[in-house]
């Protein structure tokens, strides 16, 4: 009896947990800082990229994430996340450019360009 009242009360309150896709994915972008650092040193950069604004920059698009995350379709997160981490190399910046890109490529409508006329030479002629 307990049991079946536990399993219940159990049950009932994984209604209110948050899958974890409804989430900003943890990303470990400290060691991806380090070696745009150590890179930018080593190419002699005059305006190389510290250690702390790298980091300040993962933030600031970690929190601009966590408003636009779900309101952004599965298939896009799930794409734009793809991107982000490939090569061993998350960012957080790439990861919100990349929903923000997919964002703008879907709201431009495709119906209202121009009509291309060229130099057709029929264009002028009476039907």
């Amino acid at each position: 009896m307990k049991i079946a009242a536990l399993s219940a009360a159990f049950l009932g309150s994984q209604l209110f947990v948050i899958p974890v896709s409804d989430r900003v994915p943890e990303l470990k972008v400290e060691a991806q800082c380090q070696a745009t650092t150590a890179t930018d040193k080593a190419m002699g950069l005059s305006e190389s990229q510290s250690f702390a604004d790298c980091m300040r920059d993962e933030t600031d698009a970690r929190q601009q994430l966590q408003t636009l995350w779900t309101a952004t379709p599965g298939p896009v997160r799930d794409s734009c996340l793809g991107e982000a981490t490939g090569e061993g190399s998350p960012s957080y910046v790439d990861l919100l450019t990349c929903i923000q890109m997919r964002q703008i490529a879907s709201a431009t409508p495709t119906d209202t360009a121009p009509k291309l006329r060229g130099a057709s030479k029929n264009r002028n002629k009476q039907q």
